[in-house]
């Protein structure tokens, strides 16, 4: 039998099996076998680490394709807590992408870029803002490319598409279209059902072009509504149009008539030159890396330029007295209080959180200047007026403000930032809405209807004014347009002052009314056109900086200052997002429910999102 045999042998220490160092004992062949596996590894892993290091050193040398995705958007501002930073990865900044473009125009290992456009709506504003980059990382003759799936999927794709005409390609997926439409702006309105409902709705407001409060108290547009909204429309389709035309060297006024013939199927956006071929993504990359060079080496956007600014940080170390500029954002409708943020809603702008920041970058002896980069359409009067004065007190102490305005900043938008010392904005950026509104609905009627009977008890004349369950009575409605008219009076009046027109020109441009960017340059509620850059660069002059003073996101908020209890108002971690708060008093909640802006008079109507 074997095993006895073996076994004896093993005892014996001869035969087929070996003593091992240890005092183990194993078969020979295993022995012989595991030296020989050791002495292949080796030679494995001596051969792998020189081709590891002449791989990384081919990767540090080879042509450099950066990539771009924005099918999950771009982010205006960094988060701000915790969870909303982990839900945001895979969103790039504005800023980021705009600093890593600039650096890649002077870097010559960085041949193309490409770019993927589609997916989650980009506001037109920060769209101008991307398409004025890429044309100057394309000047300094770097290739562009832009691929999409679809510009559009059943649904409207102007402004994805009016990005891509910056590239010097555009690419299309074949069973993708190119949803060239037209600009439609369409409001519900829900007059009708308030009716049978039996529910008023009583509302004031300064002037006749502010129209929050419409779909609840009309049929349809007003002749004002309608007016602004019509060349806000033509304003925007002039500007895609514009682009178009270029892009195809034709008119623009021929490019106009793309609108009218759209949607267009892969092939007819093909056979109208809307696209330069038609190529799913790997004949699109397989295309670009056979021009660019099979070496090539791809890398997102966002790596790229921070390894270049961990680098350039690396080469400079910060000075403790060096002069910067501060950008403060100025994000979402305006209330009183702290500013909202966090991961389940959108964020707000709290006037204590925001003026905060204004004072402590005021008082900070480094900070030379400030832009303040607005995107909001408005809210609480009483807030936006604190903001205001803060502007005010900080151009008083010596450090010039300007404003960049993003794709929104109306009404409370524009209200914080009419003091500063210079207005940016896009051509597409909706802003102005210089008026005011207020109102209550009137319940009385849907509550007999549905058997409910109200008894009240008070002390004082108007104790109960603000009550959903009666009209206004004549003498409250006579208070209530005496509020309006001072509010009104006193927006209009500020925006004299501080954009240097007379009454009755500022009377001409107010009344309610939104204006494109492009338009609101022409009327003198802007300064200048352009983006970011363009408004961080215009402070960097104003405080006598040179072109490559830092720019640094302001207040700096320390860890241990989002946990500790702040010292005063004046302490830097007073300028932190808080709790949600309201703006409209004690019945803001009911106005949200039945469509008034819960954040106050100085609220532009409706989404504002162009697709």
């Amino acid at each position: 039998m074997p095993w006895p045999a073996a076994t004896a042998r093993h005892r014996a220490g001869t035969g087929r099996y070996r003593r091992t160092p240890g005092g183990r004992r194993r078969p020979p062949a295993l022995a012989d076998g595991g030296r020989a596996a050791g002495r292949k590894l080796a030679r494995m892993a001596n051969s792998m680490i020189p081709d590891r290091i002449t791989r990384l050193r081919q990767r540090r040398t080879a042509p450099l394709i950066l990539e771009l995705d924005l099918t999950e958007g771009i982010a205006e501002e960094p988060p701000t807590d915790p969870v909303s930073a982990v839900l945001a990865m895979r969103r790039t900044r504005l800023a980021d992408v705009l600093d890593g473009l600039r650096r890649a125009r002077s870097d010559d290992r960085v041949r193309a870029l490409m770019v993927k456009v589609g997916g989650r709506g980009i506001g037109l504003a920060r769209v101008q803002e991307l398409r004025a980059a890429i044309s100057e990382f394309a000047r300094a003759g770097k290739l562009t490319v832009a691929w999409a799936e679809t510009f559009g999927d059943f649904s409207p794709g102007n402004v994805p598409y009016y990005l891509a005409t910056a590239f010097d390609r555009i690419y299309l997926q074949p069973s993708g279209d190119v949803g060239l439409t037209g600009i439609s702006m369409e409001n519900w309105f829900y007059r009708g059902t308030l009716d049978k409902l039996g529910i008023d709705y009583q509302v004031g407001r300064r002037q006749e072009y502010k129209s929050a409060a419409e779909r609840l108290t009309e049929h349809g547009f007003t002749g004002p509504a309608r007016e602004a909204m019509e060349r806000l429309a033509v304003s925007i389709v002039e500007q895609i149009a514009e682009a178009i035309g270029q892009r195809l060297d034709i008119p623009a006024r021929e490019a106009r008539t793309l609108f009218d013939r759209g949607p267009f199927l892969a092939d007819e956006a093909l056979a109208a030159r809307l696209v330069d071929a038609l190529g799913y993504r790997d004949e699109v990359y397989a295309e670009v890396r056979k021009e660019i060079g099979p070496d090539a080496h791809l890398l997102y956007l966002a790596r790229y330029q921070r390894s270049r600014a961990l680098a350039q940080r690396a080469r400079k170390l910060p000075s403790p007295g060096e002069d910067v500029v501060a950008l403060i954002y100025a994000t979402g409708p305006i209330r009183r209080g702290r500013s909202g943020r966090g991961p389940l809603a959108s964020g707000s702008m709290g006037s204590d959180t925001m003026t905060a920041a204004l004072r402590a970058a005021a008082a900070d002896h480094r900070v030379r200047a400030i832009v303040l980069r607005v995107n909001s359409p408005g809210g609480s009067y009483i807030a936006s007026d604190s903001i205001w004065r803060e502007v005010v007190r900080a151009r008083e102490a010596g450090t010039p403000v300007v404003a960049s305005m993003g794709d929104v900043a109306a009404s409370g938008g524009y209200f914080i930032a009419m003091a500063a010392d210079a207005i940016v904005a896009q051509p597409g950026t909706v802003t102005g809405s210089i008026g005011v509104l207020a109102g209550k609905p009137v319940l009385n009627g849907l509550l007999r209807r549905a058997g409910v009977s109200t008894d009240v008890v008070r002390e004082g004349a108007h104790a109960d004014m603000f009550s959903s369950s009666r009209p206004f009575s004549e003498d409250e409605w006579e208070r209530i347009n005496t509020w309006l008219d001072r509010i009104y009076a006193d927006f209009t009046g500020k925006v004299a002052t501080g954009r240097g027109l007379s009454p009755e020109q500022v009377q001409e441009i107010a009344r309610g009314r939104v204006w494109a960017g492009a338009d609101a340059a022409n009327n003198g509620l802007v300064d200048e056109l352009g983006g970011l850059a363009t408004a961080v660069a215009l402070a960097r002059r104003k405080a006598g900086l040179p072109e490559n003073a830092p720019l640094r996101l302001y207040p700096r908020v320390r860890p241990l200052d989002r946990i500790r209890p702040p010292e005063s108002s004046e302490d830097r971690s007073a300028a932190q997002a808080g709790l949600l708060t309201e703006s409209w008093g004690p019945v803001w909640r009911l106005a949200a429910s039945i469509g008034l802006p819960s954040y106050g008079p100085l609220i532009l109507p409706g989404p504002w999102t162009i697709q």
